[in-house]
């Protein structure tokens, strides 16, 4: 079996971001940057024929429908990032249940294609949030990131990161965030800040470690990531603005190379190839 590495890229506006504090209700007043930074993905994917999972947010995708149509004519799987960019344990099984719902028929409805891979913001899943995307009819989540430790992230029984993909109700599978692993934690790799904060060359060697071992890869990026021109927002921690600005001038050119770097599947076609 071929040890495949899969691109996700989680679209949201830099507005949205939890580390920016911005409330939803000034969302409409702010810059939207999204549809020139998700084009400029879509042109650069498409000069190296990668095609990838794009976990969508509802509010997104309902104000910016032909976006989420050319996302999914270019060939990419289109994904539910919940509504409103809540994690999910802020929010009532009720209120999950209808944010993911929501999202779902939204997204379905725009682009004729079923919706079967969830990621919750912050990869704040938790076990009853599990439960109810089986109800809502999705068949995988990709939120699980067994890390030394991060402030939002959550946790599911029965993944202990040390298979990537588990089946964790019948027909419904978790596909992990790739970490190197030191037990049963392990150093984040996947991605993100992460992605920005090491050495290419470093972040790299990191990639090929993880499919030199057999286990697949699963990275992800967000569109405010390669936007040297978004606004720059005040009023926040230093630790807060540090996170979010670190290295996005240097974002698109080290992106760039990883998609040279390595051949890039959906993780629709990751899952099939791993689950018999």
């Amino acid at each position: 079996m071929t040890t495949l590495a899969a691109m996700s890229i989680d679209v949201e506006d830099w507005f949205q971001v939890q580390n920016l504090g911005i409330p939803a209700d000034r969302w409409e007043d702010a810059e939207s940057r999204i549809e020139v930074n998700v084009d400029r993905m879509l042109e650069v994917m498409d000069e190296r024929g990668v095609h990838c999972t794009c976990f969508i947010l509802g509010w997104i995708a309902e104000r910016h429908g032909d976006l989420i149509r050319r996302i999914a004519e270019a060939g990419h799987e289109i994904a539910s990032h919940g509504y409103n960019h809540e994690l999910c344990y802020d929010l009532t099984r009720e209120e999950f249940a209808q944010d993911v719902g929501r999202t779902k028929t939204l997204l379905e409805d725009l682009t004729g294609k079923e919706v079967r891979g969830y990621r919750a913001p912050c990869f704040s899943i938790t076990d009853w949030a599990i439960d109810v995307l089986v109800e809502e009819g999705y068949a995988y989540d990709s939120s699980s990131f067994l890390t030394v430790g991060h402030d939002r992230y959550g946790r599911l029984e029965g993944v202990s990161g040390l298979e990537p993909i588990v089946e964790i109700r019948p027909g419904f599978h978790e596909v992990c965030m790739p970490c190197l692993n030191r037990g049963k934690r392990g150093i984040p790799w996947a991605g993100g800040g992460y992605f920005r904060l090491l050495p290419y060359a470093i972040f790299r060697s990191g990639v090929r470690h993880v499919l030199g071992s057999g286990r697949p890869f699963v990275f992800y990026l967000h569109p405010w990531e390669i936007d040297v021109g978004q606004p720059r927002r005040r009023g926040t921690t230093r630790m807060k603005q540090w996170r979010h600005y670190l290295n996005i001038d240097r974002c698109e050119r080290r992106w760039t190379r990883l998609l040279d770097d390595f051949q890039w599947v959906r993780i629709e076609d990751l899952l099939a190839s791993q689950v018999t």
